[in-house]
């Protein structure tokens, strides 16, 4: 998918731009390629964004470490406000609320593989579970010790050789 050459938008109908998405995008691994719809309006001071778009990511469960399938849904609409940056910025600066959007030169490029990155990123579960039933990894009895999780039983032989010596 190409990069949008901003003040081309303004040459065409009603300033709207159409993408058909079926591709599967670089850095995010997905067993289906994203699908769906990207529409880019130019709104003379702002790029108004807009996508419907799915994808199938196989994930693991946090709990019990399994690899699930997940589907991506994305149903999102932004503003990408047009504005000259007419200084440079400094290395640090103070950040205000105001400053916390996204802003684009009205001479510069939109690129719309990298914004769909994002959004699809954004839709990623925080908590990654297999499902309500998830039972988590089940402990196992090491010895007469006390009951231990089944992930440290090589670490607890690798112990045990150490004792020995």
């Amino acid at each position: 998918m190409e990069s949008i050459y901003i003040p081309h938008l303004l040459a065409i109908p009603e300033n709207t731009q159409e993408i058909a998405v079926e591709m599967f995008l670089p850095n995010l691994e997905t067993l289906t390629p994203v699908r769906g719809k990207l529409q880019v309006r130019h709104g003379q001071t702002y790029l108004e964004v807009s996508a419907e778009v799915e994808a199938i990511a196989t994930l693991v469960c946090d709990r019990c470490l399994q690899h699930y399938n997940h589907r991506l849904q994305v149903e999102t609409t932004e503003l990408i406000w047009l504005e000259e940056e007419t200084e440079p910025l400094p290395q640090e600066r103070e950040v205000r609320v105001g400053d916390l959007s996204e802003v684009l030169s009205p001479k510069g490029h939109f690129d719309p593989e990298m914004w769909l990155y994002e959004q699809l990123s954004l839709a990623m579960p925080l908590q990654k579970t297999c499902g309500e039933q998830c039972q988590g990894t089940t402990p196992v009895k090491a010895g007469n010790e006390a009951t231990i999780d089944r992930r440290w039983a090589s670490l607890e032989v690798l112990k045990a050789a150490f004792d020995e010596s």
